[in-house]
């Protein structure tokens, strides 16, 4: 009997939280790495569901893509997604705030000061890793400019994920906007590795191997 396809949910890229029409709060994700790691679940055989935020990539032949904007849609698509799932992939990079109110018209320039309020927005990948199911497996990113392998431990932990993948953003040669990466994965049974440094896909080839997703 042929072996059902692992199912795997993965997200990309940054999010874009809007103060009016022209102006946004976000991040330089590219979305490389998460396009990289679904087309590498998708070469070993999975059945790939990518959510990514605002990029200018094309997602891989046979990858369902879910385009997004902002975090509280991508989290509304997560949600629905996650229940079918073996495998979830959190590589976006997902804005922590939002502001509290969204102009309809373009702000205008003036030279007193301007106070941005702005609330929290839902922890995607705490939430998931809370409601999984006992054959689910989280897989988390983090970036990072200092101590990245203390406070990689301490969100795989906080979070209760089964592994946490983390990168050094400060670096020239390896995160955003850059075509190469260089991965710290940590899991929660105390194993350590280090993937790269090398080009996005191979490193996301080598995470693949490494958390067993091959079908």
């Amino acid at each position: 009997m042929k072996a059902r396809k692992k199912h795997v949910l993965v997200t990309a890229g940054p999010t874009r939280e809007y103060l009016d029409p022209v102006r946004f709060l976000s991040n330089p994700s590219t979305g490389k790495m998460g396009f990289a790691v679904a087309e590498a679940a998708l070469l070993v055989g999975c059945s790939v569901d990518l959510i990514s935020g605002p990029v200018t990539l094309d997602a891989p032949e046979g990858v369902a893509l879910h385009e997004v904007v902002s975090a509280q849609e991508m989290f509304s698509v997560a949600k629905s997604l996650f229940e079918k799932c073996d495998f979830f992939i959190s590589v976006a990079a997902v804005s922590d705030w939002r502001p509290t109110e969204v102009t309809k018209h373009k702000i205008k320039k003036t030279y007193a000061e301007q106070v941005i309020k702005l609330l929290p927005n839902p922890d995607i990948l705490a939430t998931l890793a809370a409601d999984r199911r006992d054959n689910q497996t989280v897989i988390g990113f983090c970036a990072e400019t200092e101590d990245l392998e203390s406070h990689a431990l301490n969100k795989l932990k906080a979070k209760r994920l089964d592994w946490i993948a983390g990168n050094l953003v400060g670096k020239a040669s390896v995160g955003f906007q850059s075509e190469s990466n260089e991965l710290l994965v940590l899991n929660a049974r105390g194993g350590r590795h280090v993937l790269g440094p090398g080009p996005k896909l191979e490193v996301a080839q080598a995470l693949v191997h490494l958390i067993g997703l091959e079908s």
